[in-house]
Protein backbone atom coordinates (compact mmCIF):
# COMPACT_ATOMS: atom_id res chain seq x y z
CA UNK A 1 0.00 0.00 0.00
CA UNK A 2 1.18 3.51 -0.82
CA UNK A 3 0.51 7.04 0.42
CA UNK A 4 -1.68 7.70 -2.65
CA UNK A 5 -4.05 4.94 -1.48
CA UNK A 6 -5.02 6.78 1.73
CA UNK A 7 -4.29 10.48 1.10
CA UNK A 8 -6.95 13.13 0.56
CA UNK A 9 -7.01 15.12 -2.65
CA UNK A 10 -7.12 17.60 -4.16
CA UNK A 11 -4.96 19.73 -1.93
CA UNK A 12 -6.36 23.15 -1.04
CA UNK A 13 -3.95 26.08 -1.48
CA UNK A 14 -4.06 29.77 -0.63
CA UNK A 15 -1.97 32.71 -1.78
CA UNK A 16 0.46 34.05 0.83
CA UNK A 17 -0.98 37.58 0.69
CA UNK A 18 -4.57 36.52 1.49
CA UNK A 19 -5.96 37.73 4.81
CA UNK A 20 -6.49 35.24 7.63
CA UNK A 21 -10.27 35.74 7.37
CA UNK A 22 -10.32 34.73 3.68
CA UNK A 23 -8.33 31.56 4.36
CA UNK A 24 -10.59 30.70 7.30
CA UNK A 25 -13.60 31.02 4.97
CA UNK A 26 -11.81 28.87 2.37
CA UNK A 27 -11.23 26.18 5.00
CA UNK A 28 -14.90 26.28 5.99
CA UNK A 29 -16.09 26.10 2.37
CA UNK A 30 -13.81 23.18 1.49
CA UNK A 31 -14.13 21.39 4.87
CA UNK A 32 -10.37 21.14 5.43
CA UNK A 33 -8.22 21.88 8.46
CA UNK A 34 -5.06 22.87 6.57
CA UNK A 35 -4.03 24.63 3.38
CA UNK A 36 -0.68 24.91 1.67
CA UNK A 37 0.38 28.53 1.31
CA UNK A 38 1.78 29.42 -2.12
CA UNK A 39 3.66 32.36 -3.57
CA UNK A 40 4.94 32.75 -7.13
CA UNK A 41 3.35 29.37 -8.00
CA UNK A 42 5.40 27.54 -5.38
CA UNK A 43 4.70 26.33 -1.85
CA UNK A 44 6.08 28.47 0.98
CA UNK A 45 4.35 26.93 3.98
CA UNK A 46 1.30 25.33 5.51
CA UNK A 47 -1.35 26.80 7.78
CA UNK A 48 -3.84 24.96 9.93
CA UNK A 49 -7.05 26.01 11.58
CA UNK A 50 -5.16 25.84 14.88
CA UNK A 51 -2.47 28.23 13.53
CA UNK A 52 -5.17 30.73 12.64
CA UNK A 53 -6.63 30.61 16.14
CA UNK A 54 -3.48 30.32 18.28
CA UNK A 55 -0.86 32.24 16.28
CA UNK A 56 -3.34 34.65 14.78
CA UNK A 57 -6.46 35.61 16.64
CA UNK A 58 -5.36 34.61 20.17
CA UNK A 59 -2.14 36.58 19.65
CA UNK A 60 -4.07 39.70 18.76
CA UNK A 61 -3.51 39.70 15.00
CA UNK A 62 -6.22 41.25 12.89
CA UNK A 63 -8.36 38.94 10.76
CA UNK A 64 -7.01 41.03 7.88
CA UNK A 65 -3.35 40.10 8.58
CA UNK A 66 -1.67 38.08 5.84
CA UNK A 67 -1.96 34.33 6.16
CA UNK A 68 1.81 33.90 5.78
CA UNK A 69 2.18 35.66 9.14
CA UNK A 70 0.74 32.59 10.92
CA UNK A 71 1.87 29.73 8.66
CA UNK A 72 4.58 27.16 9.35
CA UNK A 73 7.35 27.61 6.81
CA UNK A 74 8.98 24.24 7.45
CA UNK A 75 7.24 21.85 5.08
CA UNK A 76 7.70 18.15 5.73
CA UNK A 77 6.31 16.11 2.85
CA UNK A 78 5.84 12.56 1.66
CA UNK A 79 5.59 11.36 -1.95
CA UNK A 80 2.47 9.72 -3.26
CA UNK A 81 4.49 6.64 -4.27
CA UNK A 82 6.05 6.22 -0.82
CA UNK A 83 5.05 3.06 1.02
CA UNK A 84 2.47 3.84 3.69
CA UNK A 85 4.91 2.53 6.30
CA UNK A 86 7.25 5.43 5.40
CA UNK A 87 4.46 7.89 6.22
CA UNK A 88 3.98 6.24 9.63
CA UNK A 89 7.70 6.73 10.30
CA UNK A 90 7.59 10.40 9.27
CA UNK A 91 4.63 11.07 11.56
CA UNK A 92 6.51 9.42 14.44
CA UNK A 93 9.45 11.84 13.94
CA UNK A 94 7.63 15.15 13.48
CA UNK A 95 5.09 17.03 15.62
CA UNK A 96 2.63 17.45 12.74
CA UNK A 97 -0.77 15.92 12.06
CA UNK A 98 -0.80 16.71 8.33
CA UNK A 99 1.76 16.21 5.56
CA UNK A 100 1.49 17.56 2.02
CA UNK A 101 1.92 14.83 -0.60
CA UNK A 102 4.11 15.39 -3.66
CA UNK A 103 4.07 13.85 -7.12
CA UNK A 104 6.98 11.48 -7.83
CA UNK A 105 10.25 13.39 -8.18
CA UNK A 106 8.56 16.79 -8.17
CA UNK A 107 7.66 19.55 -5.75
CA UNK A 108 4.12 19.54 -7.13
CA UNK A 109 1.59 18.85 -4.41
CA UNK A 110 -1.16 16.36 -5.22
CA UNK A 111 -2.84 15.86 -1.87
CA UNK A 112 -2.51 15.79 1.88
CA UNK A 113 -2.03 12.92 4.30
CA UNK A 114 -3.32 13.22 7.84
CA UNK A 115 -2.96 11.20 10.99
CA UNK A 116 -6.73 10.64 10.68
CA UNK A 117 -6.16 9.07 7.23
CA UNK A 118 -3.72 6.63 8.82
CA UNK A 119 -6.15 5.80 11.64
CA UNK A 120 -8.83 5.02 9.05
CA UNK A 121 -6.32 2.82 7.22
CA UNK A 122 -5.57 0.92 10.44
CA UNK A 123 -9.29 0.53 11.10
CA UNK A 124 -9.89 -0.88 7.61
CA UNK A 125 -6.98 -3.30 8.03
CA UNK A 126 -8.26 -4.54 11.40
CA UNK A 127 -11.78 -4.92 10.04
CA UNK A 128 -10.39 -6.93 7.14
CA UNK A 129 -8.50 -9.19 9.52
CA UNK A 130 -11.47 -9.64 11.86
CA UNK A 131 -14.12 -10.32 9.18
CA UNK A 132 -13.20 -13.98 8.53
CA UNK A 133 -13.10 -14.69 12.25
CA UNK A 134 -16.42 -12.92 12.86
CA UNK A 135 -18.08 -14.85 10.02
CA UNK A 136 -17.07 -18.16 11.57
CA UNK A 137 -17.91 -17.21 15.16
CA UNK A 138 -21.15 -15.23 14.75
CA UNK A 139 -23.23 -17.99 13.11
CA UNK A 140 -22.35 -20.28 16.03
CA UNK A 141 -23.59 -17.70 18.57
CA UNK A 142 -26.73 -17.05 16.57
CA UNK A 143 -27.55 -20.79 16.43
CA UNK A 144 -26.93 -21.18 20.18
CA UNK A 145 -29.52 -18.50 20.93
CA UNK A 146 -32.32 -20.31 19.03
Amino acid sequence: MHVRDVMSSPLVTAAAQLPISAVARLMAQTAVGAVVVVEDHGPVGIVTDRDIVVRGLASGLSAQARIDSVMSADLVTVAQDDPIEHAYEVFRRVPFRRLPVTAPGKKVFVGILTVDDLMLDVSRRITGLARPVAETVLPTHAAAGQ
